[in-house]
């Protein structure tokens, strides 16, 4: 192995976003998918470019890709989540709100992740210890911080704790109002950004394990020192599931306080 894992799945978020940068604004063909989802041939390719990557590098170690589903070896080790092109819908509206994710996954725990914007030309990434973004070549830490108050908020299906828990609720909540500032921008990029400090926090619901989109950005915010939950406080992956990532504890509990009112 004469690539580190990190900077592998780095290299290969980068060619992801490379594919995601050179088709953009052109015709894209749409493939129907479940639910009234669909990719573009644009998430096909990238995700054909990161599998080169990886494949080239770690022959042996499986794979699931969004769109490819999962390759390798039945209960292999070491597992590479891959989701080309997160925000497929606001790419083929031709906006540029839209990430490339790599993680790589060993036993139960994410090692290494990568999270690339294909338009800033930013990469977030960690190899589990602290998390950096890379701009050029050169590495910078990053850190959470509340102090913008933005809050973003998944409103896209499914919902598993409806009507119980719906985040839509959370728009509405006098107490959030007063607080925080909702934003939704329907890309786990968004994720990515509470770690880097551009973000106060995120909240989804859904269940998450193993998950594609969401992988790389739970590591970068647990590499980062963020506050990592499932919706109702509980250890990721646990109980009703979902995720509130937050900047730090004084916004996590009072996002958890706004849920918990929110449910009665």
């Amino acid at each position: 192995m004469s690539i580190t894992d990190e900077e592998l799945a780095l290299t290969a978020a980068r060619a992801g976003a490379a594919v995601v940068r050179a088709m953009y604004a052109t015709p894209l063909t749409r493939f129907a998918k479940s639910a009234g989802d669909f990719a573009t041939v644009a998430d096909i390719e990238a995700e054909k470019a990161i599998l080169d990557v990886i494949r080239a590098a770690r022959p042996d170690d499986a794979v699931t890709g969004e769109e490819s589903g999962r390759t390798g070896r039945d209960g292999a080790e070491r597992m590479w989540l891959v989701d080309p092109l997160c925000g497929t819908l606001n790419y083929a509206a031709r906006s540029m709100l839209v990430a490339v994710n790599v993680a790589l996954r060993v036993g139960s725990a994410v090692t290494a992740a990568a999270c690339a914007d294909p338009f800033a030309g930013e990469v977030f990434w960690t190899g589990g210890a602290r998390a950096y973004v890379r701009r050029e070549d050169v590495d910078e830490r990053i850190t959470p911080s509340a102090e913008s108050r933005l809050v973003d908020v998944n409103l896209d299906p499914p919902f598993p704790n409806a009507p119980a828990f719906r985040a839509a609720r959370l728009l509405a909540d006098p107490g959030f109002a007063e607080r925080f500032r909702p934003r939704v921008v329907s890309t786990t990029l968004a994720v990515t950004w509470v770690a880097a400090g551009r973000r106060a926090a995120y909240v989804t619901d859904g269940h998450l394990r193993d998950s594609v989109h969401f992988a790389s950005g739970i590591a970068l915010c647990r590499a980062a020192g963020c506050v990592v939950t499932g919706i109702h406080g509980e250890p990721l992956h646990t109980g009703a599931g979902g995720l509130v990532v937050a900047a730090d504890p004084e916004t996590h509990t009072a996002l958890l306080e706004i849920i918990a009112r929110d449910g009665r």
